[in-house]
Formats: C-alpha cells, sequence, structure tokens
C-alpha cells in the first residue's frame, strides 16, 4: 500500500458509493429492507455493514500513532458497538451518513505516507481481542471489504432489476501517455 494507491482506492470508494446508493434510491423502502438471502440480509443492510465496518476501522485508524488530524472528526460519529448496528433509520439517512463517511476518507488518505503505511497498527476487535498488524494491509483490508460488500450489493440491484453499469477500478485508473 502506498499513499497513492490509498488516494486511488479512497476516490474508487466514493465514486462507487455514489453510484450504488443512486442505484437503490430507485427502489421502494420495502424492496430495499426485504432479506434477500444475502449476510446481511438486505440491500439496505448490507449498505449499512460497509459504514459500520467503515467507521470501526476509521475509529482503530484514528489510535495510530500519526495522530492524523484528519480523523478528529470521529469524535462526531460514535464507534458501532456490532456489525449490523442501525446507523439511520432509512437511505436517504444512511447515503448522508456514507457521504460524510466518504469526504473524511477522501482528507484522511492526503496525510498519509509511506512511513505511516509501514507502521504497525494496534488495536482490538469487536470481541475485545489485541491484535497488531501493517497498518498499510489493514488499509488494503479496509478498502477491500469495501469492495466485497459493494459487489453482493451489485448482485442484489441486479437482481431487483438495477444495473449500476461499470464498477471496475480500471474506470478510475488514468491512461498512460506513451
Amino acid at each position: 500500500m502506498t499513499p497513492q494507491t490509498a488516494s486511488l482506492m479512497a476516490q474508487y470508494n466514493r465514486w462507487m458509493n455514489d453510484r450504488v446508493f443512486e442505484a437503490a434510491a430507485t427502489l421502494d423502502a420495502a424492496t430495499l429492507a426485504a432479506d434477500r438471502g444475502a449476510f446481511f440480509g438486505s440491500i439496505l443492510g448490507t449498505l449499512n455493514h460497509i459504514a459500520v465496518a467503515d467507521t470501526i476501522w476509521l475509529h482503530r485508524f484514528a489510535r495510530h500513532e500519526a495522530n492524523f488530524s484528519s480523523l478528529g472528526a470521529l469524535s462526531e460519529l460514535a464507534r458501532p458497538s456490532s456489525l449490523s448496528q442501525p446507523l439511520a433509520p432509512d437511505l436517504a439517512g444512511l447515503r448522508q451518513y456514507r457521504r460524510r463517511l466518504d469526504e473524511l476518507i477522501m482528507g484522511w488518505v492526503c496525510e498519509l505516507t509511506p512511513e505511516h503505511l509501514s507502521a504497525d497498527l494496534a488495536y482490538a476487535n469487536m470481541a475485545g481481542v489485541e491484535s497488531r498488524r501493517s497498518f498499510g494491509a489493514l488499509l488494503q483490508h479496509f478498502f477491500n471489504h469495501q469492495t466485497h460488500h459493494r459487489g453482493q450489493v451489485s448482485t442484489l440491484l441486479f437482481q431487483c432489476g438495477v444495473d449500476i453499469g461499470v464498477t471496475d477500478l480500471l474506470a478510475l485508473i488514468p491512461r498512460s501517455e506513451a
């Protein structure tokens, strides 16, 4: 993981979240909340889980020895106590929460340096089990987790007749000039 890759992944994350929420907004509340057999049940449940996990990880990242100033805004966002804790009453509220997270992530990745990414981060999982791992690898997990669950949402939306279009990271990678 490099600062440049983190920036690209943050841009991709925001771009895809905008696309997914725009697509989800074409469905009614009952369809969004219907259990579709996904790990977090519904489209809304899966989108909520992504935001929950991002919030949890950002709170962990805020404990990094670099004391990232942009993560100070997390003081306004409570750390969820479960992986499926509802963060908003409906899609519109979750979309506002998501946009807030994405702006925070975009600002935060601008602070990252190779030295930050090469350090370790000590944290506790949801069960309180302490761990220490490569911060750069944890950041890669953070972005990969989002992509994994957005892929599930993309499938659930498609099953409801909504195609979100291109989802490949390649769409955001600039072409090199020869």
